[in-house]
């Protein structure tokens, strides 16, 4: 298995949390109820898994081992990724601020997901189709077996024990209430 397949998985969950959030969003447009401890529920994937485990994951390992590669961050792929990484907190911030007191402000949420959604579309898009594919061709294989480790124990030791499975059920609760 190679790095970049991990990667993808974890997008495919993320994709989905990105569905659920669309139909919030259109529900908010509609003026429909919108219970609100979903929307911090969502901020709560997006901050923990897409961000602090996906990204963590990214960042930590799988870029750097892309410049080791040749692959250039400075004007390359991997700065752009990392650019995008950081307006997505930028828009979960707006999200998570939005929902923080007991007057949720659910427009400046729904503007924050919108940009959020087409922001992490594209990027997902990029990563999937461009960047992992340039790090399948460079990467060999035991670099590849590597970063596998290093995933597993940034999950065990940054998200902690159990919690990557906590997200999933959370993901899971959504996608069956909202899609």
């Amino acid at each position: 298995m190679k790095a970049s397949e991990d990667l993808r998985k974890e997008h495919e969950l993320i994709i989905t949390t990105l569905n659920v959030l669309d139909k919030v969003v259109d529900k908010i447009e509609l003026g429909e109820k919108v219970d609100a401890a979903d929307l911090k529920d969502i901020v709560v994937f997006l901050s923990e898994f897409a961000d602090k485990c996906h990204h963590g994951k990214e960042e930590g390992f799988y870029f750097p081992a892309l410049e080791r590669a040749g692959i250039p961050n400075e004007g390359g792929p991997i700065g752009v990724m990392l650019n995008e990484h950081d307006l997505g907190r930028s828009y979960i911030r707006q999200m998570r601020e939005s929902t923080s007191s007991d007057n949720i402000d659910f427009q400046t949420f729904a503007s924050a997901a919108v940009s959020y959604i087409d922001l992490m579309s594209n990027h997902i898009n990029k990563e999937n189709n461009v960047l992992f594919m340039m790090g399948d061709m460079r990467m060999p294989e035991e670099s590849q077996l590597e970063l596998l480790k290093k995933f597993e124990e940034h999950e065990k030791n940054v998200i902690g024990e159990g919690r990557h499975q906590e997200l999933h059920a959370l993901q899971e609760r959504l996608e069956q209430k909202y899609l």
